[in-house]
């Protein structure tokens, strides 16, 4: 071989081994998991995928730059239909607690989704009940039924792997028409596994590296750390807390940050089958879920590990529940200055966190710090 080529030979190899190791790591149920969440064939027309909306290289967000720069709403596989909020991330969630109301916070904690209805009350997993849900529903992946789903897998090229996992015959015809309802689930908690495994949340972001002593933070970022944590400036650690060796950024609470409505959102266009609230459609969160009007327009707290994860420069990312804002730099802002400049109406008017937010009295130079700061919360960093 000549000694170009068994360079170049040995640069590809260099780069897939890494890959190579990754998929070496995850056991045989995270292994079913990762196909289940690849695969496009689980859709109704076999057009989308878990990852066609949570993508890894946007931090398993929405991986369409002009759909975050404009509605920020993703499209379900039916391309007429869409929901109304854009995608959380799918990574860094498999600690949400079972959604419970802590009396001494006076809070609900826990769940999964914005509003917090893949709560966990029925399997004691709420990753695993949000893993059942888009599947079914009809602005998402759109099967009309578990059966379909099932089925579908049973036929998949990760059967063998499904049977190894779950036990032989549990994708037997016969075992699954008589146990559609167990083997669906079997699909969720197998999904939940590989959302809760070291690819999806491997903790390898530069603030991770800094934790270890391995890396220095610059000056600014230090200096938004310290913002960060402030309780009298920036304050985001009071539901994004910081602290303990693999930190969440999340205290897995419900808020209201005032968000505008956001007019561009194609939910409101849908047919009345699907939303029979057309323009007059209001997004009450929790309170919806829950039918209490103290939590309306309440969200979960994501987690802001990978808040700014991107595949390349220039590539938009939206930020809130229904993605109003297109940058760091705007949110931040609005959490500045929300009620001291000419911001839009929130959507729900009542229950706004004007405690932790709002008017923060933040010097420009020092938003730029915590924005500095979040972006070292990006996965895949060398130190």
């Amino acid at each position: 071989m000549k000694k170009g080529l068994f360079y170049l030979f040995l640069m590809v190899v260099l780069a897939i081994v890494p890959t190579l190791l990754m998929a070496q790591e995850l056991s045989p149920i995270e292994q079913l998991g990762k196909a289940l969440f690849f695969d496009e064939n689980l859709s109704v027309n076999g057009k989308m995928s878990c990852a066609s909306c949570h993508a890894p290289e946007t931090g398993f967000t929405g991986p369409d730059s002009l759909i975050n720069a404009g509605p920020a709403v993703y499209n379900g596989t039916i391309h007429t239909r869409a929901g109304n909020r854009k995608p959380p991330t799918a990574a860094y969630g498999g600690e949400s607690p079972v959604l419970d109301y802590h009396d001494a916070d006076e809070a609900w904690v826990g769940g999964m989704f914005w509003d917090g209805r893949a709560s966990g009350w029925v399997l004691g997993d709420p990753l695993a009940e949000q893993a059942m849900g888009p599947f079914l529903n009809p602005v998402e992946q759109a099967a009309p039924n578990m059966l379909l789903i099932v089925l579908k897998v049973a036929i998949s090229d990760y059967a063998g792997l499904f049977e190894e996992v779950w036990g032989p015959g549990t994708l037997d015809f016969k075992y699954i028409k008589q146990n559609t309802y167990d083997v669906y689930v079997m699909i969720a908690q197998s999904i939940a596994a590989y959302e809760r495994s070291e690819e999806v949340n491997p903790f390898t972001s530069k603030f991770d590296y800094y934790l270890k002593g391995q890396v220095e933070l610059t000056a600014q970022e230090q200096r938004g750390l310290s913002l960060f944590n402030d309780d009298k400036k920036g304050n985001c650690a009071a539901c994004h807390p910081s602290s303990g060796d693999k930190p969440l950024f999340t205290d897995f609470t419900y808020d209201n940050l005032g968000v505008p409505k956001k007019p561009e959102n194609p939910f409101y266009s849908q047919p009345k089958k699907i939303n029979p609230d057309g323009e007059d459609w209001v997004d009450l969160g929790l309170g919806g879920f829950l039918g209490d009007s103290d939590q309306n327009g309440k969200q979960k707290v994501p987690t802001l590990r990978n808040v700014d994860k991107r595949p390349e420069e220039g590539f938009v990312k939206a930020y809130a529940h229904n993605g109003f804002f297109k940058s760091l730099e705007e949110i931040v802002h609005f959490y500045n200055t929300r009620d001291v400049n000419a911001w839009p109406d929130p959507e729900v008017e009542v229950h706004v966190n004007t405690d932790e937010l709002g008017d923060l009295g933040l010097t420009p130079e020092e938003e730029a710090d915590i924005v500095a700061f979040l972006r070292t919360l990006s996965d895949g960093y060398t130190p």
